[in-house]
């Protein structure tokens, strides 16, 4: 009985080419997705307390007052970050630089949450992972059941990582939001230089986190 013919060159070239286009397909609709994958957010419910991560001045801020004024939770907490090098220069030259933290309680008593619902823990936070245990810290003592995260939209998956393993076997529920403060177009993030950055660094960042090289 003669043997099997073998593939001709011609079913090979088909099969690659087959390959290469659905792998191109596969690529391109990841290279969309992208930016949609990273500023997923969590639906919200009743928290204890919405709790915002260092980074703008007003605009993550603004955002917890909004979510404040409509009801979802009862207090907004701040964090301090590391001061700018400057600051210490300028101290030094009899001139003083209020704290982000500082300005963004002014601004939201002004707007009209009251001062005791505003925490503001005195400790200086470096990274999210500082921040993370802030939070766990504040949520165990506290009995806080549920916390709201303002953060940047494309930051969300990568705070969630961080903060949702720092909580561990808390019990407690993270949900995070991007505030709406900050434009962005995830849906045409190659579009504009500021969601192009965001994107570029905030991937390999991720991927670092998942496998546990990230703060």
């Amino acid at each position: 009985m003669p043997a099997p013919s073998s593939p001709t060159r011609h079913t090979i070239r088909r099969t690659l080419a087959a390959v290469a286009l659905t792998t191109l397909v596969i690529a391109a609709y990841g290279f969309t997705q992208v930016g949609r994958f990273l500023t997923k957010e969590d639906p919200l419910g009743k928290a204890d307390a919405i709790a915002v991560l260092a980074g703008t001045t007003m605009d993550r801020p603004l955002e917890a007052f909004d979510l404040y004024d409509g009801g979802y939770a009862p207090r907004i907490v701040l964090t301090y970050e590391t001061a700018e090098t400057s600051s210490e220069s300028l101290a030094g030259r009899g001139v003083t630089v209020p704290a982000k933290a500082d300005v963004q309680r002014e601004i939201l008593v002004r707007l009209g949450v009251p001062a005791n619902a505003i925490v503001l823990p005195a400790r200086i936070h470096d990274n999210t992972a500082q921040e993370a245990q802030t939070f766990r810290e504040l949520a165990v003592k506290n009995g806080w059941r549920r916390i709201i995260v303002v953060t940047a939209k494309y930051y969300l998956r990568r705070a969630r990582f961080a903060i949702r393993r720092e909580m561990g076997d808390t019990g407690v529920e993270v949900e995070m939001r991007g505030t709406r403060y900050e434009k962005t177009e995830p849906d045409r993030w190659w579009t504009t230089r500021s969601d192009l950055r965001w994107v570029l660094v905030e991937v390999p960042k991720l991927i670092a986190y998942e496998i546990g090289l990230g703060a």
